[in-house]
């Protein structure tokens, strides 16, 4: 049971953002920066972004985030889709890129504690083929995740038990990426 009221029925950060459109619309526009965007020299895939976020909600064992975001990574895999839950389960035995590999590794510590992110799982990405961009781009995209998982979990925001409930999640994400068009009810009057 969320600790606010928030509208019935509605899952995760979406309930959030209907219960405050002027920040859910800011958080939105990140998200869609973030994960379809991205900075101009990095060479990490949408596809990829979305695997770093279920990634990095699955280390911060946030669920919804965690299932919407895979899901999304699944449909933008399309017939390599079985990267993603094999990447959950152990990234380094996925069959994913050594470049990747180092990236989520990142990842991981940006979401436990950013101070241990050093120069050598840099170096060692940098060594793998990851730009200025990739790095930069995997450090927000924990970052931001890490911000959100929070946010979804200490509000605690319904979270659909139902795995198949995340498979349109994951579509409409993977389509029309984040907007908040359509996620906000107009004022009536």
């Amino acid at each position: 049971m969320p600790h606010i009221t928030l509208p019935d029925n509605v899952p995760g950060i979406r309930s959030l953002a209907l219960f405050r459109p002027d920040t859910g619309k800011h958080l939105y526009e990140l998200a869609q920066a973030l994960l379809r965007s991205g900075s101009p020299d990095s060479s990490l895939t949408n596809a990829e972004r979305e695997l770093i976020a279920a990634y990095v909600s699955s280390q911060n064992c946030t669920d919804f985030c965690m299932n919407s975001h895979a899901a999304a990574s699944r449909y933008l895999f399309g017939d390599q889709r079985s990267i993603v839950d094999q990447t959950l389960a152990d990234p380094s035995t996925a069959p994913i890129s050594d470049r990747l590999k180092a990236l989520l590794v990142i990842a991981r510590r940006v979401a436990a504690d950013a101070r241990t992110v050093d120069a050598e799982v840099v170096t060692a990405a940098r060594a793998e083929g990851a730009t200025n961009g990739d790095i930069h781009d995997t450090v927000l995209i924990a970052a931001s995740f890490s911000m959100y998982n929070r946010y979804v979990d200490g509000l605690a925001t319904l979270t659909p038990t139902d795995l198949a409930a995340y498979e349109a999640m994951g579509e409409r994400m993977g389509t029309i990426g984040y907007t908040h068009k359509g996620t906000y009810h107009p004022d009536p009057a």
